[in-house]
């Protein structure tokens, strides 16, 4: 074997130790186990939720950046949370995860783009959860392994960071933030009989 081999082997070995063991991949649900607040899909995927996001291409700039719409709902231990997506390149989608509560803190996730069933683990304030999505044709149709992750902060918004993999390879990386949507209430002012009718549409400050 020259040495010419052995270096190469030496290279591609570290890439394989680096990918797995000091990348965003080498998080594990255990390592957050004692953080808070505890995240739960009932209490912090439920009602009206707005997001902002970027999506990185393989090359590492921003390809698509978007701005969503999300409702969540629950019925016992089965939720959905419908997103309304708009993309910065005008596109427009629309898609329903199905959610599933599991023995202990685990769940199931489905959607029409998802291949079987994704698995996710809830641990302290974060999500972990893993799934293969089939790309829309006109983004090339692609099946994609994809591990996302959603970390609950202090004061209610949920910073979540996927990445997408073909073959190993990554070929995108999304970051986002999720909040609860500004509740609206009616401004009463004088005149008009007090009433401001456009206020119901007016988020509180």
């Amino acid at each position: 074997m020259n040495f010419l081999v052995v270096v190469l082997i030496a290279i591609l070995l570290l890439v394989i130790v680096r990918g797995r063991f000091l990348s965003f991949r080498a998080q594990s649900p255990t390592d957050y186990s004692a953080t808070g607040p505890a995240f739960s899909l009932k209490k912090h995927l439920n009602g009206e939720i707005l997001s902002e996001g970027l999506i990185y291409g393989p090359n590492g700039k921003v390809s698509n950046s978007f701005v969503a719409r999300m409702v969540g709902e629950w019925d016992g231990n089965s939720g959905t949370l419908a997103e309304y997506f708009t993309y910065s390149n005008g596109k427009q989608m629309t898609r329903k995860w199905y959610l599933t509560l599991g023995t202990g803190n685990t769940f199931i996730a489905t959607a029409d783009d998802i291949v079987g069933e994704g698995q996710g683990v809830m641990s302290g304030s974060t999500v972990k959860l893993n799934y293969r999505i089939i790309l829309p044709q006109d983004a090339g149709g692609h099946t994609l392994d994809v591990t996302d992750w959603m970390y609950l902060t202090e004061n209610g918004a949920i910073m979540n960071r996927s990445e997408m993999r073909k073959f190993g390879i990554k070929v995108a990386e999304l970051v986002a933030t999720m909040r609860p949507a500004p509740e609206v209430k009616p401004v009463h002012l004088n005149g008009a009989n007090g009433y401001d009718a456009d206020a119901e549409q007016r988020p509180l400050q």
